[in-house]
C-alpha cells in the first residue's frame, strides 16, 4: 500500500427484503433492537460475515474471482476426521489407527476433544484454519513416522496409566459406598476425572503441525481473523474487516405467517375416497405452524483496513510484493462479497438470496466511516415515500455533508440496482450535486 492510498475502505449499502427471514434468534424470531425511539429489524454482523466469507470461499474453490489462485479457510471442529481421511486416502493407513493417531496429534498440540460419545472425535472449540490443514498434518506425520510412532507409544502409555488410576478411583468409591451401608461414616465425594498428562510432542512434529494450521495463503483468515486460546503458538489473527449490524431504516415490519403442509398420501386417499366417511378420515393438513417474516430496507456497513490486511499477509509468510498483490485481490473480492452475499436462512421458501442492494457507496478514508447516524430518525413512508428511495436521498446527503467537512475522506463511487435510485442519480448528475462518481459495474467500486 502506498503512502498516498487511504488506509480504510468504507462500504455502505441499502438493501430491501420482502417477506423474508435472513437471520433469526434462538426462538425462530426476527432479530430486532430499538434505535432512534423505534424498533428496527436487524441482521447480525456475524450472519453477514459468515455469508460473505463462505460466498468468497465457494467462488475461489470453483476457480472464480480474484482469490481463485489462493487457498481458503474452513471453520470446523472436525480436524481429526480430516486428518484421518488424509492418512487413509493418501498414506494407506488403517482407519482405526488413523483416527487414533490424528486425535493424539491434536491433543499433543493442546487441543481438547468432546467428552460425549457423539463429540469424542470433535475438538471442543471451532478452529478456523486452511482447508488443506488435515492433508498437511497427515503428510507430516507420515514423513516423520519413526518419531511419531515413538511419541505415540508414550501417549498410549499415559492414556493407559490415567485409565488405570481412574478405574482404581471408581473401585474405591464402590467400596466406600458399600461400607456406608453398614457403618455410619459418610461416603466420599466424587472427584474430577483423572487428567491425562500427555507427553509433549517432539519439536519437529509440533512445528510441522503448527505450520499446517498457520494461515499461509488462506486470504479469508487474514481478512476475517481468528481466535484460538488453546494453542499459544497459533497467534490470534486480528482480522482486517469490520462489519456492522444491519438495521431497517423504517420501523420494523413483522408478520407471523401461518402455514399448512399437505400430506400427499392422505390427499390421494381423500381424492379417491368412495364415500364421505373415507374422505373425512383423510381430511386436514399433515402439519401446521407459524413462521415470522420481515420486510424492509436495511442499512449496513463494512470497512476494510488495508494496512492491517497487508500486515496479516506478511505475518503469514508472504513477501512485501506478494502481500500487496494478494491484498488487492482480497479487496476486490471483499467488495464483491459485500454486494452479492446474503445470509441463507429460509432461502428456499423466501428466495431472499436473490436480493441485490438498492444502493452501494464505496469510499476511502484515514479511518472507517459508519453512517448509522443518518437513520437515527427513521424513514416515515407515509410522508417520505418508499424507504429505499428516501433512504438513498438521506445517505447521499449525509455523505455530501461528511465530504465537505472532512479532508480525510474521498467522495468515492456509487452503484445502484434500483430504477428509482438510478433516476435520482441521473438527476443529481445533471444538477452537478452527486456527492460521488457513478459506477456502472460492481468491479468499478474497487478503487
Amino acid at each position: 500500500m502506498t503512502s498516498s492510498t487511504p488506509q480504510y475502505l468504507s462500504l455502505h449499502a441499502l438493501e430491501t427484503f420482502a417477506a423474508a427471514l435472513p437471520v433469526r434468534d434462538e426462538n425462530g424470531q426476527p432479530k430486532a433492537f430499538v434505535y432512534g425511539g423505534a424498533e428496527r429489524t436487524a441482521i447480525s454482523a456475524q450472519a453477514r460475515r459468515r455469508a460473505e466469507r463462505t460466498h468468497s470461499r465457494n467462488r475461489a474453490n470453483r476457480g472464480e474471482g480474484p482469490l481463485a489462485s489462493y487457498s481458503s479457510g474452513r471453520r470446523t471442529r472436525e480436524w481429526a476426521l480430516f486428518t484421518r481421511d488424509a492418512l487413509v486416502k493418501n498414506h494407506d493407513w488403517d482407519p482405526d489407527q488413523a483416527i487414533y493417531a490424528a486425535k493424539a496429534a491434536l491433543e499433543g498440540l493442546g487441543l481438547k476433544f468432546g467428552e460425549k460419545e457423539s463429540t469424542a472425535l470433535l475438538t471442543k472449540v471451532l478452529f478456523y484454519a486452511p482447508e488443506d490443514s488435515g492433508d498437511r498434518i497427515a503428510d507430516h506425520i507420515s514423513t516423520h513416522a519413526d518419531t511419531f510412532t515413538k511419541w505415540l507409544a508414550q501417549y498410549t502409555a499415559a492414556k493407559t496409566e490415567a485409565a488405570a488410576k481412574e478405574e482404581a478411583k471408581r473401585d474405591a468409591k464402590k467400596n466406600a459406598r458399600k461400607k456406608t451401608t453398614t457403618d455410619t461414616e459418610p461416603a466420599t465425594k466424587d472427584s474430577k476425572e483423572e487428567e491425562v498428562k500427555i507427553p509433549p510432542l517432539p519439536k519437529n512434529l509440533r512445528t510441522g503441525i503448527l505450520t499446517a494450521f498457520a494461515p499461509r495463503d488462506a486470504i479469508d483468515i487474514t481478512v476475517f481473523g481468528r481466535f484460538l486460546a488453546e494453542v499459544a503458538e497459533l497467534r490470534t489473527v486480528d482480522g482486517a474487516a469490520q462489519h456492522s449490524w444491519a438495521f431497517t431504516i423504517a420501523p420494523a415490519e413483522h408478520i407471523d405467517d401461518f402455514y399448512a403442509a399437505a400430506d400427499d398420501a392422505k390427499l390421494e386417499r381423500r381424492e379417491n375416497a368412495l364415500d364421505f366417511l373415507d374422505a373425512a378420515d383423510n381430511a386436514g393438513a399433515g402439519m401446521t405452524g407459524y413462521q415470522s417474516l420481515i420486510s424492509g430496507t436495511f442499512y449496513r456497513h463494512a470497512a476494510l483496513d488495508r494496512h492491517k490486511l497487508r500486515v496479516n499477509l506478511r505475518a503469514a509468510g508472504m513477501t512485501e510484493d506478494e502481500a500487496d498483490i494478494a491484498a488487492q485481490a482480497a479487496e476486490a473480492e471483499f467488495v464483491q462479497a459485500f454486494v452479492d452475499a446474503v445470509p441463507r436462512a429460509k432461502a428456499n421458501s423466501t428466495a431472499s438470496t436473490g436480493t441485490l442492494p438498492n444502493l452501494v457507496l464505496a469510499h476511502e478514508g484515514a479511518r472507517p466511516y459508519f453512517y448509522a447516524a443518518a437513520f437515527q430518525s427513521h424513514i416515515d413512508e407515509t410522508s417520505d415515500g418508499p424507504a429505499a428511495l428516501a433512504g438513498a436521498k438521506r445517505l447521499l446527503d449525509h455523505h455530501r455533508l461528511i465530504t465537505t467537512k472532512r479532508t480525510d475522506v474521498t467522495p468515492g463511487r456509487l452503484l445502484t440496482y434500483d430504477l428509482d435510485i438510478q433516476n435520482l442519480i441521473n438527476q443529481l448528475t445533471a444538477d452537478g450535486t452527486l456527492p460521488a462518481s457513478e459506477a456502472t459495474t460492481l468491479e468499478e467500486l474497487t478503487a
